[in-house]
């Protein structure tokens, strides 16, 4: 019989995974987060994306 409480061994609680949306600009492409569209990044220089995943 274990004495841990349920609750600290229950890990089938999945996290959300971001949903990241896109829309395309005269300067290029923007990336976010659809669950918060507020929070974004701004950069000068072009990344390739699946470089930097």
């Amino acid at each position: 019989m274990s004495t841990t409480p349920d609750d600290a061994t229950d890990r089938s609680e999945s996290v959300d995974a971001p949903t990241i949306e896109s829309y395309e600009t005269d300067d290029g492409v923007v990336f976010y987060d659809a669950q918060n569209p507020l929070a974004w990044v701004e950069t000068t220089r072009t990344l390739v994306l699946k470089d930097v995943a």
